[in-house]
């Protein structure tokens, strides 16, 4: 491997990896400055956060070097650079970078570690290097590594390209290092890290470790198992344009590399189909994937370039099956069970049911089965609806019959949300519910929910007989909810059809759509003037599908934009700690 790859740029992150014939100091010409009275710093590599990393020669025992430099004046730095010594201390394996030394003076921290001639995965992936069989002996080496890893107690936490290192192989040695144990995990030693800790890089993390949740060996797995499909497919299935979208996409179900790569073995899609499940305890073990790996070794192409870098664009990302966890659950029924409560409350001893009896069994039957449940509360209750009302029965059917249809493969408890938006209308700031549907994973999703949330809206303010945005004024005879037959709710069903009303539904479900992309949680000053632009656009869109006054629709707007700009906040924090280089 890269016997016949032309030298590549040297990384802008600190890597350890340095171009093959820049490691002699009589050809650099200037020898630079001695450190530690020992190491002459002879060019950059690479810099981030964390510090410099500088190829260097060590004048006592005359051997190349990495060194990295980390400046102790931040704690946090500080305490990462005695993390990562602590880590690589306890490791001794060829397919893990050696760490010499650790030394500190008054202005900073030195990691001394073996220099690797060659380049980082994610430089050879970029170029198209590697060939099928390249990628597999990566993986191979790296199970090794993390397997001698865990063994010892240590979990790596950030496995990614970038901390990969591929060598020029002219003695047999492994296919690759890996390196970097920075924001390791030491098992049993609190004062390293703790459970609740974010860290890592979003992109490759798995998703209990960016709930904060303890990340494990089975964290690590799913990092390679993600490395070794961007190798094998060309693409990374959970980055996207921005961390917040990324970070919608982390604990998704991905596509199966066998779709993408059908001429590879069919056990060893599976294998790494398996190690990148949302789920640790579905992902197997680093054992198995390394025996799925061996096994396709001799079947897979060395040709390099078989993918190319790039080639692939973004891939469609399904949601999570069926199955929903137990929080899923719970958020789901808490959410149906002030709407099965609503319509006895609304039409209090004719609605033969009374509001707790119908909130705890809509609870009860959406925790045990989320979608089902749902589908069986509402049809109970508009039943029971229908016996005693029937037009309100016909109003309520009307609002709940396309949830089911428009967001069958959406989240269970994403299913009540809709109810949100006549809700904020009675705030006086219903468009805000666009950047509530906004943060919704899909764009389909995030489409429906605002159409959904408009649907709702309207047929509230019908049924309510209260302007909750742009619906009808006041009825004097009372609400049409508890009086209506099944005619007036008929007729009163027919106005929705105007287009003012499919102008406000199709603006909601716009501005959904848009939201993540104009206030994506990348910088707090382009989400703001992103927050802006969209609630502008907004506000524009609603005066000229419903001709409201844009006078309040600009206080309206206002909030709406607020909305957007702090459910961005989680995906702007993300950002800033979690999407390292």
């Amino acid at each position: 491997m890269l016997k016949n790859t032309e030298a590549v740029r040297a990384s802008e992150h600190t890597t350890l990896t340095v171009p093959a014939g820049r490691v002699d100091p009589e050809r650099t010409g200037d020898l630079g400055t001695v450190v530690l009275d020992r190491y002459r710093l002879l060019h950059r590599l690479g810099g981030g956060g964390f510090g410099v990393v500088w190829a260097a020669h060590d004048l006592k025992l005359d051997r190349p070097v990495a060194v990295k430099r980390i400046p102790c004046g931040d704690p946090d730095i500080a305490r990462r650079a005695d993390r990562e010594s602590v880590a690589a201390a306890r490791l001794q394996h060829p397919a893990i970078v050696a760490l010499y030394e650790t030394v500190a003076d008054d202005e900073a921290v030195y990691l001394v570690s073996e220099l690797v001639e060659g380049a980082t995965l994610a430089e050879l992936l970029a170029e198209g290097a590697l060939s099928d069989r390249d990628v597999v002996e990566i993986g191979l080496a790296l199970c090794d590594a993390l397997a001698h890893a865990h063994r010892r107690g240590v979990v790596h936490r950030d496995v990614k390209p970038q901390n990969i290192l591929i060598a020029l192989r002219d003695d047999g040695g492994p296919a690759a290092k890996l390196t970097d144990f920075g924001v390791a995990r030491i098992v049993g030693d609190d004062g390293l890290t703790a459970t609740g800790d974010v860290v890592g890089t979003l992109a490759y993390m798995a998703p209990e470790q960016a709930e904060g949740r303890e990340a494990g060996p089975p964290a690590d797995l799913y990092a390679l198992g993600l490395c070794l499909y961007e190798g094998l497919a060309g693409v990374n299935p959970v980055r996207a344009r921005g961390a917040g979208a990324t970070a919608r996409r982390v604990g998704m179900r991905l596509p199966p590399l066998g779709r993408l790569r059908r001429d590879l073995p069919l056990d060893l899609c599976a294998a790494i189909d398996q190690a990148v499940r949302p789920d640790p305890q579905q992902r197997g073990t680093i054992a198995d994937l390394r025996a799925a790996l061996a096994a396709a070794l001799q079947d897979v192409d060395d040709e390099p370039g078989t993918i190319e870098g790039g080639k692939l664009e973004a891939l469609t990302v399904v949601a999570p099956p069926v199955r929903t966890t137990m929080p899923g659950r719970l958020v789901a029924a808490a959410l149906a069970a002030p709407l099965a409560a609503a319509a006895p409350v609304l039409l209090g001893d004719a609605a033969g049911v009374a509001p707790l009896p119908a909130a705890s069994g809509a609870a009860v039957a959406v925790l045990l089965l989320p979608r089902l449940g749902w589908v069986a509360a509402a049809v109970v209750l508009l039943a029971a609806l229908a016996a005693v009302r029937p037009g309100t029965a016909l109003l309520l059917a009307a609002a709940v019959a396309p949830v089911p249809l428009l967001l069958r493969r959406a989240e269970p408890w994403t299913w009540s949300l809709p109810a949100l938006a006549p809700l904020l209308g009675l705030a006086g700031i219903a468009p805000a519910f666009a950047a509530v549907a906004g943060r919704a994973g899909r764009p389909l999703h995030r489409a429906a929910l605002g159409a959904l949330g408009g649907w709702w809206l309207v047929v509230v303010e019908v049924a309510s007989g209260r302007t909750l945005l742009a619906g009808p004024p006041p009825d004097a005879a009372g609400p049409l909810v508890t009086r209506a037959d099944s005619g007036e709710a008929l007729a009163a069903l027919a106005t929705l059809a105007e287009p003012v009303t499919l102008a406000l539904i199709g603006t909601l479900a716009g501005g959904a759509l848009l939201a993540p992309w104009l206030v994506a949680g990348r910088r707090a000053a382009v989400d703001m003037a992103g927050a802006i632009m969209w609630a502008a656009a907004l506000v524009g869109a609603l005066h000229a599908g419903t001709g409201l006054d844009p006078g309040p629709l600009a206080v309206v707007a206002a909030a709406a934009g607020a909305f957007a700009f702090a459910l961005a906040t989680p995906a702007r924090r993300a950002s800033a700690g979690l999407d390292r280089p």
